[in-house]
């Protein structure tokens, strides 16, 4: 709070745009998300406007997904711009990190268009859809900060092997994350024809990704024992934990059904939000294990 008012800032406002940074990062995943899978991504013909002549689409539904991807594109950027101007004053560390946010998401818009110019390659989509994942990591670890300053730091101080294994399992989901990119990549798709070209094989992908899932699920457990047992200091954490557990299990069960259903893209924009979510949370338990905000240190015990 004392770093906050010295350096001039609102907090409550600040905290505001990084929330509002975050949320419009996770959205603009999911309509991303639901641009390819309508195979929607050639919907427009034009940039910045969609069609030849007129900045409105006119034509099918495709060119108003594609469209309402673009508009909404605005928010983030607009959001996640003011919120590394608001942070400018304050510690360096944190001005780089939500002005790497901006950055990155300010990127995506020359992003998307070279993948539409280059009729939206696989290896392009991939790197788009990852950008968005990392702005939105960053944008958490802005908003958890912004949290701290407002309202202060709880005399909570978490282990240093288990910040580390934190950190371990934040890598290991970037890992989840892009090595099920490249499985998505390599595999059929629902917004693309029956014979196109893809990205590597699909076993070879499915090989590495099930790997990093046991990983991952290794580190994890390790985290949430530790966590258990020393849920009388900081019940909360754990319990934010447990419910990492439910939204895991959740976006596996999502995969399964979307396998076993030939891919309808309405489940896999289910899968990819819930991926969006875990990556998003996976973060927030790793940033607030090393920087722990005061709500953390509250509740029973």
């Amino acid at each position: 709070m004392r770093a906050v008012e010295q350096a001039d800032v609102n907090p409550i406002r600040f905290r505001r745009l990084a929330a509002a940074t975050v949320a419009t990062l996770y959205v603009i995943v999911i309509t991303g998300s639901l641009v390819r899978l309508t195979g929607s991504g050639l919907g427009c013909e034009a940039w910045p406007g969609c069609e030849e002549g007129t900045f409105f689409p006119e034509r099918d539904y495709h060119a108003f997904i594609e469209f309402g991807n673009r508009v909404f594109g605005i928010f983030p950027i607009a959001f996640s711009v003011l919120t590394a101007i608001a942070a400018r004053r304050l510690p360096r560390w944190l001005w780089l990190t939500a002005l790497g946010v901006a950055v990155l998401t300010v990127s995506e818009a020359p992003l998307g268009l070279a993948t539409i110019r280059y009729d939206l390659p696989p290896a392009m989509v991939m790197v788009h859809f990852l950008v968005a994942l990392l702005a939105l990591g960053g944008a958490i670890v802005v908003f958890l900060e912004a949290t701290r300053l407002e309202r202060g730091a709880p005399a909570l101080e978490f282990p240093r092997e288990l910040r580390i294994a934190a950190l371990a399992l934040t890598a290991a989901c970037l890992g989840l994350v892009v090595t099920g990119t490249f499985t998505t990549a390599a595999g059929p798709h629902s917004g693309d024809p029956d014979v196109v070209d893809r990205l590597g094989e699909l076993p070879d992908a499915l090989y590495v990704h099930v790997r990093i899932t046991a990983v991952f699920g290794c580190i994890f457990l390790f985290v949430l024992g530790y966590l258990a047992a020393r849920r009388q200091v900081a019940r909360r954490a754990f319990t934010f934990g447990v419910g990492l557990v439910v939204l895991l299990l959740a976006q596996m069960a999502v995969g399964e059904l979307q396998w076993r259903l030939e891919l309808p893209w309405g489940i896999v924009v289910v899968h990819v939000a819930l991926a969006a979510a875990v990556w998003g949370l996976t973060v927030a338990l790793a940033a607030m294990l090393w920087r722990p905000p005061r709500w953390l240190a509250r509740g029973p015990g």
